[in-house]
């Protein structure tokens, strides 16, 4: 029997929000910190299946979520391309050779690497309730193509946004090897106990509309169609961070099956803005949600205020922030769950 977040992904609506966060499993919890202190480096955790597994179902026996998120990294598509790949103590990821100054050709590929993580979801799958969605994922190709040109994050993307002016064709090739590598990665997924899936795009905001359309659309579509062609029935949800203005195009060109917002959307312009009946996820700021108080709460109800009339997953507009006090996430859940339409 589908649960309630994979019915609501599939359009259909209930009494009931279904919720969950991203980053909803990580370092906000004391639980995952003991974890991670245990095994050491960040890589090594998502490696490591029987850790990932425990780690992705940690916050569902703390908050009893409609859906459990795999704990892996949108950056394990760049290593199994064969780019280097570490996590420095407060530095964040760093990839080598960035592709500045390499060639996808120079890689060698690791295919391999994707079986830890298809294990992590046969694990939590066999573990979880049935009621639970198990959720799978990949970052975009243009988020995953800005950190493999680039070696690392960046604020505005510059190096990858000029890179894509000045040789439009070879960076096609980058978002094109990024996609097929993604679409492989998320079937294995999908087949090993993925009910839904989403795309995220989180610099999708940093790009001119024209560039939107090629690096953000087109590929998701792509992406998209390849799933829907050879697993018909797995919802995935599009998340276009910062698409703002562009995002009823999104929703319409690339296929997705739901959309999330990030905070900025307005969601009651969204509710308008969306195709009608398309199943919406989101939008509370995450900061909202470390400061708590009443505007927390008083947000919660206008967001579900304002998707009451189509299908609506409870979500951050973002990733929850390490810092977010427990108290504040049981205060969001019981507000959710106490929320009569």
């Amino acid at each position: 029997m589908p649960g309630l977040l994979l019915d609501t992904l599939n359009g259909k609506r209930a009494d009931r929000v279904p919720m969950w966060l991203m980053r909803q499993a990580g370092r906000y919890l004391p639980e995952y910190r003991e974890l991670r202190a245990e095994k050491g480096g960040f890589l090594d955790l998502v490696y490591d299946s029987e850790a990932a597994a425990e780690v992705t179902i940690q916050p569902l026996r703390r908050f009893g979520f409609d859906g459990a998120i795999l704990f892996s990294d949108i950056l394990i598509v760049p290593h199994a391309m064969g780019q280097g790949l570490e996590f420095l103590a407060g530095e964040g990821p760093k990839l080598s050779p960035r592709l500045l100054d390499a060639s996808l050709e120079s890689f060698s590929p690791h295919p391999e690497r994707f079986e830890a993580v298809y294990e992590t979801v046969r694990r939590c799958r066999a573990q979880l309730d049935d009621t639970v969605t198990m959720l799978g994922f990949a970052g975009s190709p243009w988020t995953v193509a800005t950190y493999m040109v680039n070696g690392e994050g960046s604020k505005d993307q510059q190096e990858t946004r000029a890179l894509a002016y000045r040789d439009p064709a070879g960076f096609q090739a980058i978002i094109d090897a990024i996609a097929e590598t993604s679409i492989i990665y998320l079937r294995g997924q999908i087949d090993a106990g993925a009910e839904a899936v989403q795309l995220f795009d989180s610099w999708a905001g940093s790009l001119a509309p024209d560039e939107f359309e090629r690096w953000v659309i087109a590929p998701n579509a792509r992406i998209t169609a390849a799933l829907k062609a050879s697993h018909p029935d797995i919802p995935v949800i599009g998340f276009p961070k910062g698409a703002g203005a562009k995002l009823p195009a999104y929703a319409r060109e690339t296929g997705v099956d739901a959309i999330g917002l990030d905070e900025t959307q307005d969601p009651v312009w969204a509710h308008e803005a969306l195709p009608e009946g398309m199943p919406v996820q989101g939008n509370l700021d995450p900061l909202l949600l470390l400061a708590g108080g009443e505007r927390l709460i008083s947000r919660i109800h206008a967001i579900l205020d304002a998707f009451a009339g189509r299908p609506h997953v409870f979500n951050l507009g973002h990733g929850i922030g390490q810092h977010t006090p427990i108290a504040h996430v049981e205060e969001l859940v019981e507000a959710v769950r106490g929320w009569n339409p």
